[in-house]
């Protein structure tokens, strides 16, 4: 198990990712390629992000600060 996956913030995510997918199996086929697509793409960047992220604490606070900033606002549009 690697550390971001402890950390309940993803686990959250993932759960978020689930949830996402099994809504959206329900969606119209014509939306398959556009609203479904992107709303599964948005979960899963979630969690990709908070993986990231932790895997570059290690490098420096500052990296790991733009990172936070950048899931809040990806987390604004999602």
């Amino acid at each position: 198990m690697f550390k971001f996956e402890k950390l309940d913030v993803w686990q959250k995510a993932t759960d978020f990712t689930d949830v996402v997918y099994s809504k959206t199996k329900s969606f119209p086929s014509d939306q398959r390629f556009g609203l479904t697509n992107q709303m599964r793409r948005a979960a899963v960047s979630v969690s990709s992000n908070i993986a990231e992220g932790s895997a570059r604490i290690s490098h420096g606070r500052i990296e790991s600060a733009q990172l936070m900033q950048i899931r809040r606002r990806m987390s604004c549009y999602a």
